[in-house]
């Protein structure tokens, strides 16, 4: 099996991609791409790369049906830069391999995430874990984040001064905010980055670490092109139903009224008009 070189992934390659104020992904490096994943899948029959119409056929034949373990031969090695509370849902993806700056040995830098006007919005009334989807107006806005800001420059002098202070960087590093910035390296193969961008690319998720989430989408765009199309139709553009569901739609399409109530009904018409 031929080592894969992608010429679109080489382009982007090491090429910082800027995300939120200070962020960034950058693609450290690659393994694989769409011909990895048709090789592996064709491996017990002891086939080769056939042409770009019966590859393409195959890669969505897989991601339609779950068959995950070829997508597994591609792993990606992301580095990047990113607010702590992002880093901390981020981590939560536990298929992947991760190794983050330490405050314990480095002194952290005066970089703190402050947010646009347009990301700035009052608590969502029905979902306990997100904001709501219109902004605060500009005056608001900037309260806001003179709030933060002043908030993040007396936290970083406290923080100075205990380094001053020759108090060790362990503690010295306590005090300091969600919002300021870490940087990690990220090692994924893509049957696991795909359940990432799946649940992180979602309107449900937070604006944050969706930006993020957008930005890699692009970087597997660039290295299995086919593999990105199949996942974007079959799995961001599809949806899966429940028992109860699929007999609501079937009996829709009798022309029958729509057998669901409450919650129920709320989630399922939630899926039809996404």
């Amino acid at each position: 099996m031929a080592h894969c070189i992608v010429e679109e992934a080489e382009k982007i390659l090491d090429r910082e991609f800027p995300v939120l104020d200070k962020g960034f992904v950058r693609l450290v490096d690659y393994l694989g791409s769409d011909q990895r994943i048709v090789q592996s899948a064709r491996v017990s029959y002891g086939e080769g790369t056939k042409t770009y119409r019966q590859d393409k056929g195959l890669i969505n034949y897989l991601l339609r049906n779950d068959h995950t373990s070829p997508f597994e031969q591609v792993v990606f090695t992301f580095h990047v830069k990113a607010p702590i509370f992002v880093a901390r849902q981020w981590v939560r993806h536990r298929t992947a391999r991760m190794n983050e700056i330490s405050g314990r040995y480095s002194v952290m830098k005066d970089e703190t995430y402050l947010p646009s006007d347009d990301l700035i919005a009052l608590q969502s009334e029905d979902n306990k874990q997100g904001r709501k989807n219109e902004p605060v107006d500009r005056e608001t806005a900037q309260k806001v984040k003179k709030l933060l800001e002043d908030n993040a420059r007396a936290t970083f002098e406290t923080y100075h001064e205990l380094l001053d202070m020759g108090i060790a960087r362990e503690l010295s590093r306590i005090n300091l905010p969600l919002s300021i910035y870490t940087e990690f390296y990220w090692e994924i193969d893509l049957h696991n980055l795909f359940h990432f961008l799946a649940l992180r690319l979602d309107h449900h998720a937070q604006a944050e670490i969706r930006a993020y989430a957008e930005v890699m989408f692009e970087m597997v765009k660039a290295v299995c092109p086919m593999a990105a199309e199949a996942f974007e139709n079959h799995k961001l553009k599809g949806r899966s139903f429940s028992g109860k569901e699929v007999a609501a739609i079937k009996a829709m399409a009798e022309g029958q009224p729509n057998p669901l109530e409450g919650r129920d009904r709320e989630i399922f018409m939630e899926k039809l008009n996404k």
